[in-house]
């Protein structure tokens, strides 16, 4: 089965501006695909990886937990103390199991330049726990930001500088880095209906930055993917790395990583998003196969079911990559957006030079137009061959009249 056809089925659905995956064997990148990527350095280019950094940080942890220098019992306060969670246990916080709130209080962390971590601490008092700690799963970006300066304290240096010399040298990641560093993906998003691109801030994201600020490269995951699949010794031992699999009160989580099935085969690893970006690493501790993606789009990868897509499901069929949009006509502009069908409501964007009606509800593809000599004109679905007109409150085709709310009574019969 075709890996190229498996990923431009993830890039075309998920309209990503690129996308890069591999597939692991027994611990190694065995496979590729690079799809909408720079020809210069396909494999090369650095991506955010978002928060699979949480694995880094995690295994620095366990690191510390394995030298004796703390237990997973301990709390955070014993380390780093008037946080608002100093009662916090370390176990709870690699797990989300702490209770915490989800997100620093601020404007959007990944979207902010961070600052130190004194004024991160500063602005939590505790009040913002949603649960007793091990009541629930609840995903928590901030409790990360705990553990990196936990780590930063007990090794006497900043978080990074432990990264680099406890994990990225020696297994030789040389391509992982805490910035951008050329050549890299520049981050993107996609505007919904007209299907063009908006360029995304590279943000240093401060005291936060053990939560997902980490760049890397399909290459350089892939050695991480064999230190998580108990393959790099030297890094983090196999009973450790078994250990931080183990499930957490039934959340798909353990001790750092996200814990995923698909087919009879359990892999584990993590996906990770920031703006602009979405990443995925995922490995079968006992095989050593797994999957990697990146990708430079805010939205449309489902990262946690790659390796469902790309090593269980059946063959795609064929469909052309996604092209992001460089002009829309301007007949189209002005239609582009919602629209009811009666009480059904419609979408219609611009998407690979047609235009689309997707159902609103199911996403379903109804039927696409494309402009021929002028005219909006039916290219599939029960509209093919029609002509689409468009009128100042409405739009009209073989009878069938769409509004921009339901049942617009100024509108001609709306609906049918």
């Amino acid at each position: 089965m075709s890996l190229r056809a498996r990923a431009t089925r993830l890039q075309a659905e998920g309209r990503l501006p690129s996308l890069v995956v591999g597939v692991l064997h027994d611990g190694a990148l065995v496979e590729t695909a690079a799809i909408r990527e720079s020809p210069q350095a396909p494999l090369g280019t650095r991506y955010r990886i978002g928060s699979i950094t949480k694995t880094l940080t995690a295994v620095l942890v366990l690191q510390l937990r394995d030298e004796g220098r703390l237990t997973l019992d301990d709390p955070l306060g014993r380390f780093v103390a008037g946080t608002g969670y100093d009662d916090a246990r370390l176990a709870d916080l690699l797990g989300h199991t702490a209770g915490m709130q989800s997100e620093p209080c601020g404007p959007w962390w990944e979207r902010s330049q961070g600052g130190p971590f004194d004024e991160l601490a500063g602005a939590h008092d505790g009040s913002g726990a949603v649960a007793a700690p091990g009541e629930w799963f609840h995903y928590s970006n901030l409790g990360y930001g705990y553990l990196g300066e936990l780590v930063s304290r007990l090794r006497g240096d900043s978080w990074w500088n432990v990264v680099e010399e406890r994990l990225l040298r020696p297994l030789g990641m040389d391509h992982t880095s805490y910035a951008p560093v050329e050549p890299h993906a520049q981050g993107q998003s996609v505007e919904h209906f007209t299907g063009r691109l908006c360029d995304e801030p590279h943000t240093d994201t401060g005291a936060m930055a053990p939560a997902g600020q980490a760049w890397s490269t399909i290459g350089d995951l892939a050695t991480w993917a064999g230190v998580l699949a108990g393959r790099r010794p030297e890094v983090l031992s196999r009973e450790t790395g078994l250990e931080m699999a183990v499930d957490r009160l039934d959340a798909g989580y353990g001790l750092g990583l996200r814990l995923v099935d698909a087919g009879d085969v359990a892999y584990v690893g993590h996906s990770g998003s920031m703006p602009g970006f979405l990443a995925s690493l995922f490995v079968d501790q006992h095989s050593g196969a797994g999957v990697i993606a990146l990708a430079n789009g805010t939205t449309g990868l489902e990262a946690d079911a790659l390796p469902r897509h790309l090593l269980h499901d059946g063959e795609p069929a064929a469909q052309p990559e996604w092209e992001p949009t460089v002009l829309v006509p301007g007949m189209v502009e002005g239609i582009l957006g919602l629209w009811f069908w009666g009480n059904t409501a419609i979408e219609l964007r611009w998407h690979n030079e047609s235009l689309e009606a997707r159902v609103l509800q199911s996403g379903r593809v109804l039927y696409t137009f494309g402009l021929v000599e002028g005219r909006l004109v039916g290219l599939t679905g029960y509209h093919r061959g029609e002509t689409l007109h468009i009128h100042p409150d409405h739009l009209e085709c073989a009878t069938f009249v769409y509004t921009r709310v339901p049942y617009d009574p100024a509108a001609p019969i709306p609906g049918q």
